[in-house]
């Protein structure tokens, strides 16, 4: 599943225009990624984790030319999975089935005067 994909089927089964999904999962994406940014873990009970784990410098090779390089200290986001969702994967729970939302509404014209 891609990005418009995935608005799609938020739209769907939120009941939320494609506009609305889009900036909805933009700004789950641009929230999470800010808060591991400064560092904070973001935890979604049932689903997962996302947090920040430092990797040490260490010394690796040139594939190439199998020269030993030197690869800096870094930090790197990390996902860990939370129970239901193992369970969802594993086949242990069954998903529960997408409840189709009411169709959004759109706003009424705007009375001239």
């Amino acid at each position: 599943m891609n990005k418009g994909q995935l608005v799609d089927a938020i739209a769907s089964s939120a009941g939320l225009t494609k506009v609305q999904s889009e900036r909805a999962l933009s700004a789950f994406i641009d929230t999470v990624s800010e808060s591991l940014a400064k560092g904070e873990n973001v935890a979604l009970i049932g689903f997962g984790t996302y947090s920040v784990a430092k990797r040490s410098a260490r010394n690796g090779k040139n594939p190439r030319t199998g020269a030993t390089i030197k690869i800096a200290a870094r930090k790197v986001p990390k996902f860990a999975p939370g129970k239901g969702l193992k369970d969802l994967v594993n086949g242990v729970k069954k998903a529960a089935p997408a409840k189709k939302a009411a169709p959004a509404k759109k706003a009424a014209p705007a009375k001239k005067k």
